[in-house]
């Protein structure tokens, strides 16, 4: 890509995204970049149990996020790099969910082809056999889930987002 002869095209780059992040983002709870095979969703599985009990998660509703998050890597791991000559990385990035930290938002960025969103989803329930349910289950245990643009230089970006429990309202 050819830079513009406009002098705003010359003026200093933005920080490199670590830097901001360590300087700006509270809400950080952890950041890690992962080969995208199956050791290492090993790693990302504890780093977003302790980074959700860190954040005020009880034991079963981290367990539930992990969960999420897993099925999500594992489906970067299978499918976002199946037809790549060699695999690529993950980054995971899990913060509290603003504005008022009422849960954990995790995203999961890769550097594989962009996937054409529509045609990820989970198979008829009715269709009994073993795996194909991923996607079935990042939807049970989150509230929210889906594909975000990813920033320049990636593939693609999968955001979950799980709230805690709000507490009964007394009438």
């Amino acid at each position: 890509m050819s830079r513009s002869a406009d002098p705003a095209a010359s003026a200093p780059a933005a920080p490199p995204a670590r830097a901001r992040t360590a300087a700006t983002d509270s809400a950080l709870l952890a950041r890690l970049r992962v080969p995208a095979r199956p050791p290492s969703l090993r790693i990302v599985r504890r780093t977003v149990r302790e980074a959700a009990l860190v954040a005020g998660a009880d034991a079963a509703w981290a367990d539930d996020l992990v969960l999420g998050v897993d099925e999500a890597c594992q489906n970067v791991v299978r499918h976002a790099y199946a037809d790549a000559a060699e695999t690529g990385d993950m980054v995971i990035v899990v913060r509290t969910h603003p504005p008022a930290d009422d849960g954990v938002t995790v995203d999961i960025l890769d550097f594989a082809p962009a996937v054409d969103p529509s045609r990820v989803r989970g198979r008829d329930l009715d269709d009994v056999r073993p795996g194909g349910l991923g996607v079935h289950l990042i939807h049970a245990v989150c509230e929210e889930a889906g594909f975000q643009p990813p920033p320049d230089g990636a593939g693609n970006l999968f955001r979950l987002v799980k709230h805690f429990a709000k507490p009964p309202v007394d009438g």
